[in-house]
Protein backbone atom coordinates (compact mmCIF):
# COMPACT_ATOMS: atom_id res chain seq x y z
CA UNK A 1 0.00 0.00 0.00
CA UNK A 2 1.36 3.49 -1.10
CA UNK A 3 2.17 5.61 1.43
CA UNK A 4 -0.27 8.87 1.87
CA UNK A 5 1.16 11.70 0.54
CA UNK A 6 1.68 14.98 2.10
CA UNK A 7 0.81 18.00 1.57
CA UNK A 8 3.40 20.93 1.26
CA UNK A 9 3.08 23.45 4.31
CA UNK A 10 0.18 26.54 3.75
CA UNK A 11 1.84 29.40 3.48
CA UNK A 12 0.60 30.28 7.33
CA UNK A 13 2.83 27.42 7.97
CA UNK A 14 5.49 28.15 6.06
CA UNK A 15 5.58 31.80 7.60
CA UNK A 16 5.72 30.22 11.30
CA UNK A 17 8.29 27.86 10.05
CA UNK A 18 10.39 30.97 8.89
CA UNK A 19 9.80 32.58 12.77
CA UNK A 20 10.42 29.86 14.02
CA UNK A 21 13.69 29.74 12.71
CA UNK A 22 14.61 33.22 13.18
CA UNK A 23 13.67 33.19 16.71
CA UNK A 24 16.17 29.97 17.14
CA UNK A 25 18.67 32.56 15.40
CA UNK A 26 17.98 35.32 18.04
CA UNK A 27 19.03 32.50 20.86
CA UNK A 28 22.60 33.53 20.48
CA UNK A 29 24.28 36.96 19.91
CA UNK A 30 25.10 38.41 15.95
CA UNK A 31 28.79 37.94 17.05
CA UNK A 32 28.26 34.32 17.71
CA UNK A 33 26.25 33.60 14.76
CA UNK A 34 29.00 35.40 12.61
CA UNK A 35 31.53 33.27 14.35
CA UNK A 36 29.48 30.20 13.79
CA UNK A 37 28.59 31.01 9.91
CA UNK A 38 33.09 31.33 9.56
CA UNK A 39 33.54 27.97 11.41
CA UNK A 40 30.97 26.30 9.19
CA UNK A 41 32.69 27.24 6.64
CA UNK A 42 35.84 26.22 7.34
CA UNK A 43 34.54 22.85 8.07
CA UNK A 44 33.12 22.26 4.60
CA UNK A 45 35.76 23.27 2.70
CA UNK A 46 37.87 20.84 4.83
CA UNK A 47 35.40 17.85 4.35
CA UNK A 48 35.49 19.07 -0.03
CA UNK A 49 39.18 19.06 -0.05
CA UNK A 50 39.58 16.21 1.72
CA UNK A 51 36.79 14.17 -0.21
CA UNK A 52 34.49 13.60 3.42
CA UNK A 53 30.65 14.81 3.97
CA UNK A 54 30.29 17.73 6.06
CA UNK A 55 26.71 17.57 6.64
CA UNK A 56 25.24 15.32 8.09
CA UNK A 57 28.58 15.12 10.33
CA UNK A 58 29.81 12.18 11.75
CA UNK A 59 32.09 12.10 14.86
CA UNK A 60 34.44 10.48 13.27
CA UNK A 61 35.13 13.13 10.52
CA UNK A 62 34.69 15.92 13.00
CA UNK A 63 37.64 14.35 14.95
CA UNK A 64 39.92 13.96 11.61
CA UNK A 65 38.98 17.93 11.27
CA UNK A 66 40.06 18.73 14.61
CA UNK A 67 43.62 16.49 14.49
CA UNK A 68 44.29 18.33 11.19
CA UNK A 69 43.79 22.01 12.81
CA UNK A 70 44.87 21.06 16.33
CA UNK A 71 48.04 22.98 16.59
CA UNK A 72 47.16 25.94 14.81
CA UNK A 73 44.52 26.96 16.66
CA UNK A 74 43.47 27.86 19.68
CA UNK A 75 41.54 25.27 21.98
CA UNK A 76 39.01 27.97 22.60
CA UNK A 77 38.50 28.29 18.91
CA UNK A 78 37.90 24.15 18.47
CA UNK A 79 35.60 23.96 21.18
CA UNK A 80 33.56 27.27 19.26
CA UNK A 81 33.79 25.37 16.14
CA UNK A 82 32.93 21.78 17.35
CA UNK A 83 29.62 23.75 18.98
CA UNK A 84 28.63 25.69 15.35
CA UNK A 85 28.94 22.09 13.55
CA UNK A 86 26.74 20.64 16.47
CA UNK A 87 24.27 23.64 15.91
CA UNK A 88 24.31 23.09 12.05
CA UNK A 89 23.36 19.48 12.14
CA UNK A 90 21.01 19.85 14.63
CA UNK A 91 19.01 22.43 12.48
CA UNK A 92 19.20 19.96 9.88
CA UNK A 93 17.31 17.50 11.98
CA UNK A 94 21.11 15.30 12.50
CA UNK A 95 21.75 15.89 16.04
CA UNK A 96 25.63 15.25 16.71
CA UNK A 97 26.86 13.63 19.84
CA UNK A 98 29.65 16.16 20.88
CA UNK A 99 30.80 13.67 23.72
CA UNK A 100 31.20 10.73 21.64
CA UNK A 101 35.46 9.80 22.14
CA UNK A 102 36.33 10.61 18.68
CA UNK A 103 35.28 14.27 19.38
CA UNK A 104 35.91 14.43 23.17
CA UNK A 105 39.02 12.63 23.57
CA UNK A 106 40.90 13.85 20.38
CA UNK A 107 40.03 17.67 22.16
CA UNK A 108 41.81 15.95 25.37
CA UNK A 109 44.86 15.04 23.19
CA UNK A 110 44.99 18.33 21.50
CA UNK A 111 45.12 19.92 25.08
CA UNK A 112 47.39 17.90 26.11
CA UNK A 113 49.90 18.02 23.24
CA UNK A 114 49.72 21.61 22.39
CA UNK A 115 47.56 23.29 24.49
CA UNK A 116 48.25 26.49 25.95
CA UNK A 117 47.33 29.49 28.50
CA UNK A 118 44.51 31.33 26.92
CA UNK A 119 45.11 34.98 25.68
CA UNK A 120 42.80 37.40 28.41
CA UNK A 121 42.37 40.83 27.80
CA UNK A 122 44.36 43.34 30.22
CA UNK A 123 42.59 44.55 32.68
CA UNK A 124 42.34 48.70 32.68
CA UNK A 125 41.77 49.57 36.18
CA UNK A 126 41.52 53.30 37.21
CA UNK A 127 44.89 54.42 36.68
CA UNK A 128 44.57 53.45 33.02
CA UNK A 129 41.62 55.38 32.80
CA UNK A 130 42.45 58.23 33.94
CA UNK A 131 45.40 58.14 31.25
CA UNK A 132 42.78 57.13 28.40
CA UNK A 133 40.27 60.15 29.92
CA UNK A 134 43.57 62.78 29.30
CA UNK A 135 44.25 61.85 25.99
CA UNK A 136 40.54 62.26 24.90
CA UNK A 137 40.24 66.03 23.24
CA UNK A 138 37.70 68.63 24.21
CA UNK A 139 35.09 68.52 21.09
CA UNK A 140 32.03 65.97 20.34
CA UNK A 141 34.94 62.87 19.41
CA UNK A 142 37.01 63.35 23.06
CA UNK A 143 33.58 63.81 24.35
CA UNK A 144 32.03 60.61 23.09
CA UNK A 145 34.63 58.35 23.93
CA UNK A 146 35.49 59.46 27.38
CA UNK A 147 31.56 58.81 28.10
CA UNK A 148 32.04 55.45 26.28
CA UNK A 149 35.03 54.54 28.19
CA UNK A 150 34.12 55.45 31.27
CA UNK A 151 30.56 54.17 31.03
CA UNK A 152 32.10 50.76 30.15
CA UNK A 153 34.65 50.85 32.89
CA UNK A 154 31.90 51.83 35.77
CA UNK A 155 29.25 49.96 34.44
CA UNK A 156 30.90 46.68 33.49
CA UNK A 157 29.30 46.28 30.58
CA UNK A 158 30.47 44.58 27.50
CA UNK A 159 30.48 46.15 24.08
CA UNK A 160 27.00 44.67 22.70
CA UNK A 161 25.49 46.33 26.22
CA UNK A 162 27.48 49.35 25.45
CA UNK A 163 26.33 50.05 21.54
CA UNK A 164 22.71 49.23 22.16
CA UNK A 165 22.06 51.70 24.93
CA UNK A 166 19.47 54.52 24.07
CA UNK A 167 18.76 57.35 25.50
CA UNK A 168 15.54 55.94 26.63
CA UNK A 169 16.90 53.23 28.60
CA UNK A 170 18.48 56.02 31.27
CA UNK A 171 17.04 56.95 34.42
CA UNK A 172 18.54 60.18 35.93
CA UNK A 173 18.40 60.83 39.27
CA UNK A 174 20.60 63.13 42.29
CA UNK A 175 22.65 59.78 43.18
CA UNK A 176 23.40 59.38 39.51
CA UNK A 177 22.14 57.27 36.63
CA UNK A 178 20.39 53.74 35.92
CA UNK A 179 21.35 52.07 33.09
CA UNK A 180 18.57 49.47 31.85
CA UNK A 181 20.35 46.82 29.09
CA UNK A 182 18.31 44.53 27.38
CA UNK A 183 19.20 40.77 26.61
CA UNK A 184 22.82 40.06 26.72
CA UNK A 185 25.37 36.72 26.65
CA UNK A 186 24.43 35.60 30.20
CA UNK A 187 20.92 37.01 29.68
CA UNK A 188 19.25 34.47 27.29
CA UNK A 189 15.63 34.90 27.51
CA UNK A 190 15.94 38.46 26.61
CA UNK A 191 14.68 39.88 31.05
CA UNK A 192 17.04 42.66 31.21
CA UNK A 193 18.94 44.20 34.01
CA UNK A 194 19.55 47.32 35.72
CA UNK A 195 22.82 48.62 36.63
CA UNK A 196 23.44 51.93 38.61
CA UNK A 197 26.22 54.52 38.23
CA UNK A 198 27.13 56.99 40.96
CA UNK A 199 28.85 60.25 40.66
CA UNK A 200 32.40 59.97 41.22
CA UNK A 201 34.41 62.31 43.21
CA UNK A 202 36.60 63.92 40.48
CA UNK A 203 34.92 65.55 37.49
CA UNK A 204 37.67 64.24 35.20
CA UNK A 205 37.02 60.91 35.87
CA UNK A 206 32.98 60.37 36.55
CA UNK A 207 30.87 58.50 34.24
CA UNK A 208 27.77 60.36 35.20
CA UNK A 209 28.82 63.91 34.27
CA UNK A 210 30.72 62.35 30.92
CA UNK A 211 27.88 60.99 29.79
CA UNK A 212 25.62 64.20 30.48
CA UNK A 213 28.38 66.19 28.71
CA UNK A 214 28.37 63.99 25.79
CA UNK A 215 24.34 64.06 25.33
CA UNK A 216 24.36 68.02 25.56
CA UNK A 217 27.36 68.55 23.22
CA UNK A 218 26.28 66.25 20.77
CA UNK A 219 22.22 67.31 21.38
CA UNK A 220 21.23 63.72 21.44
CA UNK A 221 17.92 63.76 23.24
CA UNK A 222 16.42 60.16 21.95
CA UNK A 223 17.69 57.39 20.21
CA UNK A 224 21.34 55.47 20.52
CA UNK A 225 23.67 57.55 23.23
CA UNK A 226 26.73 56.24 21.38
CA UNK A 227 27.24 57.64 17.57
CA UNK A 228 29.71 57.59 15.06
CA UNK A 229 30.98 61.11 14.80
CA UNK A 230 32.66 61.57 10.94
CA UNK A 231 35.65 63.57 9.42
CA UNK A 232 33.68 66.82 9.44
CA UNK A 233 33.23 66.78 13.29
CA UNK A 234 28.94 65.52 12.84
CA UNK A 235 27.55 63.17 14.76
CA UNK A 236 25.60 61.19 12.49
CA UNK A 237 22.41 59.40 13.24
CA UNK A 238 23.40 55.74 13.33
CA UNK A 239 25.04 54.36 16.69
CA UNK A 240 28.44 52.73 16.95
CA UNK A 241 29.25 49.47 16.05
CA UNK A 242 31.21 46.71 18.54
CA UNK A 243 34.04 46.79 16.16
CA UNK A 244 33.83 50.53 16.36
CA UNK A 245 34.61 50.65 20.33
CA UNK A 246 37.76 48.11 20.14
CA UNK A 247 38.90 50.59 17.02
CA UNK A 248 38.53 53.72 19.83
CA UNK A 249 39.90 51.97 22.53
CA UNK A 250 42.85 51.02 20.48
CA UNK A 251 43.05 54.31 19.27
CA UNK A 252 43.00 56.07 22.72
CA UNK A 253 45.62 53.86 24.24
CA UNK A 254 47.84 53.71 21.90
CA UNK A 255 47.72 57.86 22.31
CA UNK A 256 48.16 57.35 25.97
CA UNK A 257 51.18 54.63 25.72
CA UNK A 258 48.99 51.76 27.04
CA UNK A 259 50.44 48.57 25.61
CA UNK A 260 49.19 45.02 26.76
CA UNK A 261 50.91 41.76 25.69
CA UNK A 262 50.34 38.45 23.63
CA UNK A 263 48.77 37.04 26.71
CA UNK A 264 46.95 39.73 28.06
CA UNK A 265 46.52 42.14 25.03
CA UNK A 266 44.47 45.85 25.34
CA UNK A 267 40.67 44.67 24.14
CA UNK A 268 37.11 46.58 25.56
CA UNK A 269 36.71 43.27 27.54
CA UNK A 270 39.36 44.74 29.42
CA UNK A 271 36.96 47.60 30.97
CA UNK A 272 34.84 44.72 32.39
CA UNK A 273 37.63 42.94 33.56
CA UNK A 274 38.98 46.11 34.81
CA UNK A 275 35.95 47.08 37.33
CA UNK A 276 36.11 42.92 38.82
CA UNK A 277 39.97 43.52 39.54
CA UNK A 278 39.47 47.02 40.55
CA UNK A 279 36.58 46.07 42.80
CA UNK A 280 37.83 43.43 44.10
CA UNK A 281 41.38 45.87 44.93
CA UNK A 282 39.10 48.24 47.22
CA UNK A 283 37.23 45.37 49.18
CA UNK A 284 34.20 45.04 47.46
CA UNK A 285 32.14 41.59 48.21
CA UNK A 286 31.40 38.71 45.81
CA UNK A 287 28.13 38.83 45.73
CA UNK A 288 28.40 42.72 45.06
CA UNK A 289 30.56 42.23 42.28
CA UNK A 290 28.62 39.52 40.44
CA UNK A 291 25.39 42.03 41.09
CA UNK A 292 26.91 44.84 39.41
CA UNK A 293 28.53 42.73 36.48
CA UNK A 294 25.84 40.21 36.49
CA UNK A 295 27.85 37.26 36.54
CA UNK A 296 25.99 33.87 36.64
CA UNK A 297 29.25 31.75 37.58
CA UNK A 298 31.64 32.63 40.79
CA UNK A 299 34.03 30.59 39.08
CA UNK A 300 33.82 32.30 36.28
CA UNK A 301 34.11 36.08 38.21
CA UNK A 302 37.12 34.80 40.73
CA UNK A 303 39.05 33.72 37.77
CA UNK A 304 39.48 37.63 37.48
CA UNK A 305 39.76 38.15 41.30
CA UNK A 306 42.84 35.42 41.25
CA UNK A 307 44.42 37.84 38.54
CA UNK A 308 44.10 40.32 40.80
CA UNK A 309 45.41 38.32 43.75
CA UNK A 310 48.77 37.58 41.94
CA UNK A 311 49.58 40.91 41.48
CA UNK A 312 48.81 41.73 44.43
CA UNK A 313 49.30 39.41 47.11
CA UNK A 314 52.55 37.92 45.30
CA UNK A 315 54.90 36.21 47.70
CA UNK A 316 57.75 37.51 45.26
CA UNK A 317 56.94 41.12 46.40
CA UNK A 318 57.85 39.98 50.27
CA UNK A 319 61.31 39.42 49.28
CA UNK A 320 62.50 42.59 50.19
CA UNK A 321 64.36 42.70 46.82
Amino acid sequence: MDAPKTKPPSARAAMALAKAQSYQDAADAPSTLRAYAADLKNFKAWCLLNGMVALPAKPDVVGAYLAAAGEGYAMQTLRRRVAAIARASGVAGHPLDTKHPAIRETLRGIGRTHGSRGRRSAALTTVELKKLGQVCEPGLAGDRDRALLLTGFAAALRRSELVALDVEHLTWSNDGVKLLLGKSKTDKDGEGAEVMIVFGRHEETCPVRAIRRWLDTATITSGPIFKKVNKSGRVEARRLSEDAVRQILLRRAAQAGLRGSLAEPVSPHGLRAGFITTAYRNGVSDEEIMGHTRHRSLATMRSYVRRAKLSRSSPAGKLGL
